[in-house]
């Protein structure tokens, strides 16, 4: 018979989740955390990762460090180890949007936008990658974005950096499903978070943007809860190299 609990099951995992310091990152780790998993979270801000461990109430641990610097990955990938092994479950949170209009997009911007959104995702991931194959078992969970296959004003350099998260994915699944690593994308809609503070403080926009989904209203940190589960779980086996849009529907319209 079908054991359903045992499917989204996380106990005698070790999860890494990037951005865990606030917002959606934060969320995924309570999530993982909850679901049995030990999880490492990794930010840059130190003070916020330590309630973070104090709060969660389960094996936790934190590593603080600027995943821009790609020099720095091998170190960071080795300071996640260190607390309870390699991680079977790497989810990629962390990000940065700096808004700059098209005309004045900056190299600065430019490279500390692609430096974290997507270098980071895929070197950490590659860092990683050897531990999961030798248990056979993995799961990576970037993510994507309304941007990664809509243009929105100020996006230039966010909106390609989430549209390669789109193709990374896609490119990760091919490389390492095979060894049981199985790649996937969340693609959030608006929800409230330190990132979307501009959109969320203009209440006209708010409306506009809960308007255009399908369900009528903009998300809450509860809804990427069974998403984000699925796709880390042993329910997710057979599902690698999708973006799935947790969007209540505003990609559909």
């Amino acid at each position: 018979m079908l054991d359903a609990a045992a499917l989204f099951d996380l106990r005698g995992r070790v999860a890494c989740v990037t951005g865990a310091s606030a917002g959606l990152g934060q969320r995924a780790a309570d999530v993982l955390a909850d679901a049995g998993a030990r999880v490492v979270g990794v930010a840059r801000r130190a003070d916020a990762l330590a309630d973070w461990v104090e709060r969660t109430g389960a094996p936790a641990a934190a590593v603080t460090a600027d995943l821009a610097d790609r020099a720095a990955i091998s170190q960071i990938a080795a300071d996640i180890c260190a607390p309870f092994g390699a991680p079977d479950i790497v989810v990629h949170a962390a990000g940065i949007n700096t808004r700059e209009a098209a005309d004045e997009v900056t190299a600065d911007g430019w490279d500390m936008t692609l430096n974290l959104n997507l270098a980071a995702p895929f070197f950490l991931t590659q860092a990683l990658v050897p531990a999961m194959k030798e248990k056979r078992w993995g799961r990576v969970v970037t993510f994507a974005s309304l941007q990664t296959t809509r243009a929105f004003p100020g996006g230039v350099a966010y909106g390609a950096s989430k549209a390669g998260i789109g193709q990374l994915t896609r490119a990760m699944a091919e490389a390492w499903s095979r060894f049981g690593i199985n790649a996937n994308a969340i693609g959030p809609g608006f929800f409230p978070t330190e990132l979307t503070g501009p959109v969320f403080s203009d209440p006209d926009r708010v409306a506009r943007n809960a308007a255009q989904t399908c369900v009528g209203r903009n998300g809450a940190l509860e809804d990427i809860d069974g998403p984000l589960l699925f796709l880390c779980s042993e329910a997710a086996s057979y599902v690698t190299g999708q973006v799935l849009m947790v969007d209540g529907g505003y990609t559909a319209k």
